[in-house]
C-alpha cells in the first residue's frame, strides 16, 4: 500500500507541476505578446483531452485485464528492484516509439493520430491534445512488457509518468539544457521539430524521452535556424469544429478507399504511409524530402 501511495504522491507532484508551467507559460505568452496561446485552439486541446481521458477510463479495466492475462505467460522476471524499474521505463519507451512510428507511416494509424498534429500552435496544451482513440490500441503495443515479467500496475504507471515528461516537451520557450542531454533525451527543440509541417521536418523525433531511438533508426532531425518551424498539417481542414477536428482524416481515408482501384489499392490507401496514392497524384513524405534535397541541391 505505501508503494502505491509514493507513486499517487509522484503523479500528483509531477501533474501539479505540469499545470504549474502551463499556467506560467500562458502568463508570459500574454505578457510577451509571443502568440503562443489561442483560445479556440486551447479549448480544442482541452476538449480533446477529456474525450481521451473518458475513453481511458472506459476502456481501463478492459486494458488491465488483457496485461495481467499476458504476464501470467511470462518468459521471465527481473529481481532487481533498479534493473527492473530501469529496463521497464527503457523498454516502454522503445515500444512507445514503435507506436508512434506507426501512428506517422501507417495511414489508418495516422487517422486518429493526426488529431495530436492539427494545430497551429504549439505550448504545454499542444500536450494534452491527445490522440482520441489511442487508448483502444496502445496497449497491445506493450504486450510485450507483461511477457518480460512487467505487471499491468508497474507498466501503467510506467506509461504515465513518460507521458508526463513528453507533455513537459511541447514548449516553444529555448530550455536551456547542456549538449550531452540533447544525444540522450527528447528536448523541446526536437518536439518543436516532431510538430512541424516543414518538409524536412516530417516524420521525425517520434521519441517520449529518449532520443536515442530516432538517431538508431534514422528518423531524428535537429531544429535548425534557417528553416523556423510552421506548425500543423502540410494540408490544413478548414473545418476545425469539436466533429470534423477528430474524423477529418477519417472523411479523406473513406473517400480514397472507395474511389481506389482494386482490393489490393484499397488495402495500400489503408497501411502505406499517409500521402501514397495509387496515381502518383499525392506523396509520402519521404518522397516530398527526396524531392525537397534534389532542389535544395541545385540552389
Amino acid at each position: 500500500m505505501s508503494s502505491l501511495d509514493s507513486r499517487s504522491e509522484a503523479v500528483i507532484v509531477l501533474v501539479s507541476l505540469l499545470v504549474l508551467l502551463t499556467l506560467t507559460e500562458m502568463y508570459f505568452s500574454y505578457r510577451e505578446n509571443r502568440k503562443y496561446y489561442e483560445k479556440r485552439d486551447t479549448l480544442t486541446n482541452i476538449y480533446l483531452t477529456s474525450l481521451a481521458f473518458i475513453l481511458n477510463l472506459a476502456v481501463n479495466g478492459s486494458t488491465f485485464f488483457l496485461l495481467h492475462f499476458t504476464w501470467q505467460y511470462r518468459f521471465f522476471e527481473i529481481e532487481n528492484p533498479f534493473w527492473y524499474w530501469f529496463i521497464l521505463v527503457v523498454v516502454q519507451d522503445f515500444l512507445y516509439w514503435v507506436l508512434h512510428y506507426t501512428g506517422h507511416y501507417c495511414r489508418l494509424f495516422w487517422a486518429m493520430h493526426v488529431t495530436h498534429h492539427s494545430s497551429e500552435h504549439f505550448n504545454f496544451t499542444t500536450g494534452f491534445r491527445s490522440t482520441v482513440f489511442e487508448p483502444l490500441y496502445r496497449t497491445f503495443f506493450y504486450l510485450p512488457l507483461a511477457l518480460m515479467g512487467f505487471n499491468a500496475v508497474d507498466i501503467l504507471y510506467a506509461y504515465l509518468v513518460t507521458q508526463l515528461y513528453g507533455n513537459m516537451v511541447h514548449t516553444q520557450y529555448n530550455v536551456p539544457l547542456p549538449k550531452w542531454y540533447g544525444w540522450i533525451f527528447v528536448t523541446p527543440a526536437h518536439h518543436r521539430v516532431h510538430h512541424a509541417s516543414n518538409i524536412p521536418y516530417l516524420d521525425k523525433n517520434m521519441g517520449m524521452v529518449l532520443i536515442l531511438w530516432d538517431r538508431m533508426f534514422g528518423t531524428f532531425h535537429d531544429e535548425d535556424a534557417d528553416e523556423p518551424v510552421k506548425y500543423g498539417l502540410t494540408h490544413q481542414p478548414e473545418d476545425m469544429g469539436p466533429i470534423n477536428v477528430i474524423f477529418h482524416e477519417w472523411k479523406a481515408l473513406i473517400a480514397d478507399v472507395k474511389k481506389a482501384p482494386g482490393f489490393s489499392n484499397k488495402l495500400k490507401y489503408l497501411f502505406n504511409p499517409p500521402g501514397w496514392s495509387h496515381d502518383g497524384s499525392t506523396q509520402t513524405a519521404k518522397v516530398l524530402q527526396k524531392e525537397y534535397k534534389k532542389e535544395q541541391e541545385l540552389v
